[in-house]
């Protein structure tokens, strides 16, 4: 059975952010504005979305 997935986009800049965000963008494999991810959709995933939801957003479809 295949795990479901969610796709991440990048929205905000990590410029002049507090270390902790920017450490949470790399930790979602982000780091550069609209870069787009698909990762395993877990509740750590969705708590670091949770965490920076001016700097992120789900992608739909």
């Amino acid at each position: 059975m295949a795990d479901k997935t969610i796709k991440i986009r990048q929205i905000g800049s990590p410029i002049r952010r507090p270390k902790s965000q920017r450490a949470i963008l790399t930790g979602l494999g982000l780091g550069k504005m609209h870069r787009v991810v698909e990762l395993v959709d877990t509740p750590e995933v969705r708590g670091m979305i949770r965490k920076l939801p001016h700097m992120v957003e789900v992608v739909e479809g």
